[in-house]
């Protein structure tokens, strides 16, 4: 079923409740090169044909993104894992059996078909097989076509808050994907925050960006411990940079001083009266998966600050710190 809902003045199609046919459409458009924004359970991701520069070119066009900053490459299997990547090592393999489909991107050492208009110029290319049945369903049928991967960095501006749900996607890119591009809509992300990537080209496993797959996790999963030694080249991955998942407003961690600014905390935080409550979650889990959602609310209400007290302890709550002291 397609439909352009209340931006019906908008050039992409957006797709719903997304059909087996409607899935088969949207892969034979990224076979013919064009753009196809597509749900995970991280975050929505802006797709393009892995192989194809010129399509993978407006990626980065689309999202003002700098060119020398690499892409996540989406597979359907772990057995895809050999076309994009060499040597790769018996924990990665482990890693990738445990967790794939799941929210982990693997940075290992690339193959030959993976170029530096989708590495940034780096020797290494990040692998993820998502856990959302949309996003497999799509992977699968691209693959049947002859198509090797999926590029597909979140469907925003760059340096913005990553979308979670076709609306979202629609509010940031609408106006700049064009007539054939299209959106699948697959409802709201249920993790809400994107993936944890590690390194994997070392002797021991890396973590370069925090995300639902956490450090014991990993050490658990692969009977590796987690280095924490910095490499003398730091290797450029998503969501590295100082500033990121940044929204309009001004967000300032802690309890609210001010009137009239937005507020997220967990539940058992009292809401001060003359604030405006934009979520509050039960949990750590709860909180990923609202964060952004909240951001993109206090913005439609054109709020000038949103203040946050984050949860502590470990797990995802360690991602969530790390994507709110990106923003402030």
């Amino acid at each position: 079923m397609s439909k352009l809902n209340k931006w019906d003045d908008l050039r992409m199609e957006t797709i719903i409740n997304s059909a087996k046919h409607e899935i088969k459409k949207a892969a034979q458009s990224l076979m013919d090169g064009h753009l196809v924004a597509f749900p995970t359970e991280t975050v929505y991701g802006l797709g393009a044909d892995a192989t194809n520069e010129k399509a993978v070119s407006r990626i980065y066009a689309v999202k003002g993104r700098p060119t020398d900053h690499p892409l996540i490459v989406h597979i359907s299997s772990i057995s895809q894992l050999d076309k994009w990547a060499i040597d790769v090592p018996e924990y990665a393999i482990k890693l990738a059996k445990n967790f794939w489909p799941g929210p982990l991107t693997l940075i290992l050492n690339r193959n030959t078909i993976a170029k530096n208009f989708i590495t940034g110029g780096q020797d290494k290319v990040g692998l993820r097989v998502p856990n959302q049945m949309t996003a497999l369903l799509l992977l699968q049928e691209f693959e049947k076509l002859g198509g090797l991967g999926v590029a597909a960095p979140s469907a925003n501006k760059f340096g913005a808050v990553s979308p979670t749900c076709a609306e979202a996607v629609i509010d940031e890119l609408g106006g700049v994907m064009d007539s054939k591009d299209l959106i699948l809509d697959g409802g709201n992300c249920r993790i809400g925050i994107e993936s944890t990537i590690v390194d994997c080209t070392q002797e021991h496993p890396r973590i370069l960006r925090p995300g639902w797959v956490t450090k014991n996790m990993i050490e658990e999963s692969c009977d590796k411990k987690v280095s924490s030694r910095l490499e003398t080249k730091q290797i450029r991955v998503p969501g590295q940079l100082e500033k990121h998942y940044t929204p309009k407003a001004k967000i300032q961690l802690g309890f609210p001083n001010e009137v009239n600014v937005g507020f997220i905390a967990l539940s058992n935080f009292k809401t001060p009266d003359s604030v405006i409550r934009l979520a509050s979650p039960n949990d750590s889990h709860s909180y990923a998966s609202e964060l952004y959602a909240a951001f993109r609310s206090g913005d439609a209400q054109g709020l000038s600050k949103i203040f946050v007290i984050p949860p502590e302890g470990e797990g995802i709550a360690v991602a969530i710190r790390d994507r709110l002291i990106r923003c402030v």
